[in-house]
Parts: C-alpha cells; structure tokens; sequence
C-alpha cells in the first residue's frame, strides 16, 4: 500500500508540475507578446518621425524655391516695367541728341539744355539703360542690325564704321539694336 501512495503521490505532484507549468508559459508568452507588440509600436513611432521629418525638409525646400522664384518673378516684373518706359523715351533720348548736334551757337541756352540731358541720361543709367557701342567693334547680330555694307580698304570685313541710330540694352538685354554700316 505504501508503495501504491507513492505512485499516488507522485502522479499529483506530477500533476501539480504540470498544471503549473501550463500556467507559467501563458504568462512568459503575455509578456513576450506585449514586449513584441511595443516593439512593433516602436518601429511604427519611428517610421512615422521619419516620415514626417522627410516631409518637414521637402516642405521647406519647397517653401525656399517658391520664395526664390517669387523674388526672381518680381525682379522680372519690374525689369519689364521698366523696359516698356526705356523703350519709350528712347526717342525722346534721340530727339534730344538731334536738337543739340543741330545748334549752331553753344549759348547759355544750349549750355542748359545740354544739363538737361546729362541728367536724363544719368537718371535713365541709373535704371539699367546702357547705350551700345559699335563703331570700330566687330558687327554682332545680337546688339547690330545692318542697314549698309560698304567696301572699306581701311576696316577689315564686318567691322562696324558707322552708326545710324544707337543701341540700347536693359539690364544686359537689348531693347533696341543699333542700325549700322558694315564693312565689306
């Protein structure tokens, strides 16, 4: 009988192991599924900064582009602005040229008519106005347009020898080409 308790005895306490150990396993696999689960929220967390982090630098590019391309349309705005007032005082600029290469007496009038125009040059330089040089400069088709060629022993080919009308550019842009005389 003795022996037949011990089997008894030892059957319930290797029941017992066993029903503990059942209970220890779900316990480590909680654990080891809420660890897995953090980790897994962790890796999102992440991804989700890194997301918005690459979205927060695109952001600001594109906020700088826009900022350089508004500054450059603006600075377009008014080199244009500027290019419809230039091209019309362009002749007003001739006209003046013309009434003082035709006076004949160099007076106190002409003297004050020629501060005039200084000054309305000067004031048109200052805006971005340049006058093109070409007489004794290589004919280019980009500043000249030729209204002559003339046989010339003295000039090579295509040296400009005469200028017609003056050139003006804007700001490096030419709003009108001068009319010249080529040498052939």
């Amino acid at each position: 009988m003795e022996e037949k308790q011990k089997v008894d005895n030892e059957e319930m306490e290797n029941e017992e192991l066993e029903e503990e150990k059942p209970e220890e396993q779900p316990e480590e696999q909680e654990e080891e599924q809420a660890s897995s689960q953090l980790e897994d929220e962790l890796a999102s967390k992440e991804k989700e900064i890194e997301d918005l982090t690459n979205s927060l630098l695109r952001l600001r590019a594109d906020f700088a582009n826009y900022k350089n391309r508004v500054e450059k349309e603006k600075e377009s705005t008014i080199a244009y602005a500027l290019e419809g007032l230039m091209c019309d005082l362009l002749p007003v600029l001739d006209n003046f040229e013309r009434a003082m290469d035709s006076a004949e007496e160099k007076d106190g009038f002409y003297e004050g008519v020629n501060m005039i125009y200084e000054q309305f040059v000067k004031v048109l330089g200052d805006n971005g106005l340049r006058e093109i040089e070409c007489v004794g400069e290589c004919f280019d088709p980009n500043l000249h347009h030729a209204v002559f060629t003339e046989e010339s022993e003295d000039e090579e080919e295509g040296i400009v020898l005469e200028a017609f009308q003056k050139g003006y550019l804007l700001n490096d842009k030419v709003i009108r080409p001068s009319m010249v005389k080529v040498a052939k």
